[in-house]
């Protein structure tokens, strides 16, 4: 009765963000015309549980692993955590196939919500030698509003970025395949988020393929 009643609440709930998600997918572009980026958040902070848009459905849905939710056995996640609509790290080019991530720094924010955050950097990731980048942003009317680097994050919030690479580098477990290849400038995360942004027309059949 317990299983029946999580996998009909883990259907409803899937059901109330698959017109919301389906929005985000079609209607927003990764960049908003003030220089912001569009944020859907799958993962809020401080959460374990491990949610993402899901390519066959467009929902955002809880992952599972071995038949079991998966549930990051680590520290919760160190911001909100989602993904860039309209973007794709396509697979021909060393990508997972997967869209852009980005990691939104600030209080926690609600699964589902779309943030348009102020782009800082970038923190480079192999997952078993493939690209898996992710966006470091600041969320707006935060402590980090008005940062507009890295290294003004780390210098004015010093241990930050320590947080971030090590999180993400071991959240797997200490031989989960993630390998730290540095961060990189605003300016890199732009070329990063401009050659993994995809035509609208285009974006929603191959973000489901």
């Amino acid at each position: 009765m317990q299983k029946i009643s999580l996998n009909l609440l883990l259907f409803t709930i899937g059901i109330c963000f698959f017109a919301h998600a389906q929005n985000l997918s079609s209607e927003y572009s990764p960049l908003n015309p003030d220089g912001s980026v569009n944020a859907l958040i799958e993962i809020p902070a401080g959460t374990n549980e491990k949610w993402e848009l899901s390519k066959d459905t467009q929902t955002i849905a809880l992952e599972h692993k071995n038949g079991k939710p998966r549930i990051i056995q680590y520290l919760g996640y160190p911001g909100n955590y989602g993904m860039v609509p309209q973007t794709l790290l396509a697979e021909d080019q060393g990508g997972d196939g997967d869209p852009l991530d980005i990691l939104v720094i600030g209080a926690p924010a609600k699964r589902g919500d779309i943030i348009p955050a102020k782009l800082l950097g970038v923190l480079k990731l192999l997952d078993d030698n493939e690209q898996d980048d992710k966006l470091i942003a600041a969320m707006p009317d935060s402590v980090f509003a008005n940062l507009n680097s890295l290294e003004e994050l780390d210098r004015g919030f010093p241990g930050t970025l320590s947080i971030l690479q090590t999180w993400f580098t071991y959240y797997k477990g200490p031989n989960g395949g993630m390998v730290f290849k540095g961060f990189g400038t605003r300016e890199e995360a732009l070329a990063i988020l401009n050659k993994a942004s995809v035509p609208q027309t285009l974006s929603a059949t191959q973000q489901t393929n």
